[in-house]
């Protein structure tokens, strides 16, 4: 496992370790990696959402067709 070396605000460490008193996390460094792979998690959730808004943008779904093709039955059905 690597380490990274960080400096932190001293409220911050006291809300970490507070934490950690209060049985959420079993230490600072468990707190830290949960924080950061939900950050990395968030990231990779967004670039995905990105992605998918930018294809249906440049290739727009028809959602009409059904409604086009039941109007066809509907008047084929009729008596007229």
């Amino acid at each position: 496992m690597s380490q990274i070396v960080t400096q932190l605000d001293e409220d911050l460490v006291r809300q970490v370790d507070q934490l950690v008193k209060d049985g959420t996390f079993e230490s600072r460094s468990e707190a830290v990696r949960v924080a950061l792979a939900a950050l990395v998690d968030t990231h990779r959730r967004r670039r995905t959402s990105d992605q998918i808004v930018a294809s249906y943008t440049a290739q727009p779904q028809d959602e009409t067709w059904w409604a086009d093709e039941a109007t066809v039955r509907m008047i084929a059905e009729e008596p007229w």
